[in-house]
């Protein structure tokens, strides 16, 4: 799934966009949660400050069997 996030320039997730889905509505709210609760994501420089800018967040998920 890939999701795009603005980050502000304080460093959160001011906006959590699916843009492809994994197919199951679940997963997808699990992955925007995750990412909204990031204690800090880090946004691009210019001119020495940090500006708000969108980023792509790719998400894979795995499912393993519990008695691995």
């Amino acid at each position: 799934m890939l999701l795009e996030v603005l980050v502000a320039a304080d460093g959160h997730a001011a906006d959590v966009r699916v843009v492809r889905s994994s197919g199951f509505a679940p997963l997808d709210e699990s992955a925007v949660t995750t990412v909204r609760g990031a204690l800090a994501l880090h946004s691009g420089p210019r001119g020495g400050e940090a500006i708000e800018s969108r980023v792509p967040v790719p998400i894979r998920f795995r499912i393993e069997d519990a008695q691995s």
